[in-house]
Formats: structure tokens, C-alpha cells, sequence
């Protein structure tokens, strides 16, 4: 498993073969939770949705990915955490786990993530150096003992310095 680059947070790595057996198994059964919080731009109306939209490469710029016909199964769970003028902080969780997954539901249904300049505004945003997107938490069974383990990450202080902004501006 693997994050963006200008994206922070939690990864897994393994120890050993059988280590990297257990969880690559859990990443595609889909038992290995993986959360992330992100900040997009507009306002969500609804509270929580669900993005289910098959994610391929780009045919208008191969070194991107895109919603398209045919293209890989890919599921984003997502929930409001709060909202501020012209922008979301949501929670989002994997089920599935394609290439800028994330990025590419949230622009495609209209609210990029802030800083995303692939796939949002092409300007970055004063504050930021990549996108406001943090793996803040796995949730997987430990590989030798079968015992649930939950991690967490918290925000990092760019994005919590984006937060006390916005909120100043309420």
C-alpha cells in the first residue's frame, strides 16, 4: 500500500514474505481499513455520500487518472467533518484502493481537494505546499497474531494551520 506524493500520513510496510502475504490479502479482501481527511473546495450539501466510480488512465493526458468507462472498480466512502465558507473538511474511507483514488472521486464529483493541482485548481494555495490530504488512519489484523491494530496519525500542522484559518473566517 502506498500513498501520493504531497499527501502525508500513515503507510504499512512488511517485516518479512509472510508479513507482506497476510496484509496484501486483508488490502484485497478489503479487511485492511484505511481512513484519510482531506479538505476540498465548495460545500457539500449532503453529510456522508458514497463515490462509485471505475478509475482508468486519462485519454486526454496518460500521466493522469480518470472516472471512465471500463476502468478499474473503485469505491470512496466520505463524511463532513465540518464545514467553512467555501470549503469541506471531510473524512474519506478506501474501499478499494486505485491510483489518486481519492483525488479523482472528489474531483469528479466537483469538489477538488484544496492544493490538488492535477487534478483541482491549477494554482497552489498560499498555505500549502501539495494537497490537504492526510492518511490519518489503518485498520488491519496483525500478521502473526491475528489481533486487531488501529493506528492513528494525527493532522499535520500545515493542515491544522489551514483549519484554524478557515475557521477565523467563520
Amino acid at each position: 500500500h502506498r500513498i501520493d506524493r504531497d499527501t502525508s500520513g500513515l503507510i504499512i510496510a512488511a517485516k518479512n514474505d509472510a508479513a507482506h502475504a497476510a496484509l496484501s490479502a486483508q488490502l484485497s479482501d478489503h479487511t485492511l481499513a484505511r481512513t484519510y481527511e482531506c479538505l476540498v473546495s465548495g460545500n457539500m450539501k449532503q453529510d456522508s455520500g458514497t463515490v462509485d466510480a471505475p478509475i482508468g488512465r486519462s485519454s486526454a493526458d496518460r500521466k493522469k487518472m480518470a472516472v471512465v468507462p471500463g476502468g478499474r472498480r473503485a469505491v470512496t466512502h466520505w463524511e463532513v467533518v465540518a464545514r467553512y465558507p467555501g470549503v469541506t473538511h471531510l473524512r474519506c474511507r478506501l474501499e478499494t484502493g486505485r491510483t489518486h483514488q481519492i483525488r479523482v472521486h472528489l474531483a469528479y464529483i466537483g469538489h477538488p481537494i484544496l492544493g490538488d493541482t492535477v487534478y483541482g485548481a491549477k494554482k497552489p494555495v498560499p498555505g500549502l505546499t501539495g494537497q490537504c490530504l492526510h492518511a490519518t488512519g489503518l485498520r488491519f489484523l496483525h500478521p502473526r497474531t491475528g489481533e486487531p491494530v488501529e493506528l492513528h496519525c494525527p493532522l499535520p500542522e500545515e493542515f491544522t494551520r489551514m483549519l484554524e484559518k478557515l475557521e477565523k473566517k467563520q
